[in-house]
């Protein structure tokens, strides 16, 4: 078990995530109650976000479908209600399904945008005049590195991930009056169950390996990590950057 820093900041402060029963985000929640920060997430996998709650102390969630924005407005109302304004949100939800450009419709593109991008605004709108009146707050919103290495066979779920930056940068530039870091971390590809089952072949991996600096794959706890900085005042002065997860990939 390896030994990872412990942020005094972040004890007994308020979090909220979407997606966090499984694979990146699970891990972002373990770090966090681990802190001692108080958690509440949504997800759509009702089963899996009921291990997680109780699994950890303090940790609470939702059930919701972030594509529906009154749903997922209703649900951070909730976990409002349940644990308290927040002082961090972590828009971590997300589905990298892989599709053929040229089988591509109007209605899937559209799903695409609502699955991996519309709902990281709406969860920044609901909650940022709670961390505004608090005197400030930390908003992490994950990237990807797929359209950074020019990755291919999802270019829907690439160009999301590439508006994903712009949304931080102005959204950093809006709020940080207010004193509210807006952030993206970056992951490569990183290790999950849902990886590893669906496209984490031999072949795959071996390329992988070629394009990394270094030479050992990510495990989800690496991300975890980033995040766990970002929303401690260890980073007060990190706003409207990119914080890379990924082993220098090329």
């Amino acid at each position: 078990m390896q030994d990872f820093a412990t942020y005094p900041s972040l004890r007994g402060r308020t979090v909220m995530m979407t997606g966090g029963a499984s694979g990146i985000g699970a891990e972002i929640v373990s770090g966090f109650a681990a802190q001692g920060a108080r958690v509440g997430f949504l997800d759509l996998d009702a089963e899996g976000a009921q291990a997680m709650s109780e699994a950890h102390e303090g940790v609470t969630h939702e059930v919701c479908d972030l594509r529906d924005i009154d749903a997922l407005k209703a649900g951070l109302a909730a976990l409002r209600a349940r644990i308290g304004p927040a002082d961090v949100l972590v828009n971590n939800a997300a589905r990298d399904d892989r599709h053929d450009w040229r089988e591509v419709t109007a209605d899937y593109w559209d799903d695409r945008m609502n699955t991996n991008l519309r709902h990281m605004f709406f969860a920044i709108q609901s909650v940022a005049p709670d961390m505004a009146a608090k005197g400030g707050g930390s908003i992490i919103n994950m990237g990807s590195n797929s359209w950074w290495e020019a990755g291919g066979g999802f270019p829907a779920y690439a160009t999301a991930k590439a508006a994903v930056h712009g949304l931080t940068r102005t959204m950093a530039r809006d709020l940080g009056r207010d004193r509210i870091r807006v952030n993206t971390v970056v992951p490569g590809w990183i290790m999950t169950e849902r990886q590893k089952e669906l496209w984490a072949t031999p072949e795959a991996l071996q390329a992988q390996a070629a394009r990394q600096c270094l030479p050992d794959l990510i495990d989800p706890v690496y991300v975890a990590r980033m995040v766990l900085f970002l929303a401690s005042d260890d980073a007060a002065m990190c706003s409207a950057n990119n914080y890379m997860v990924e082993a220098g990939s090329i």
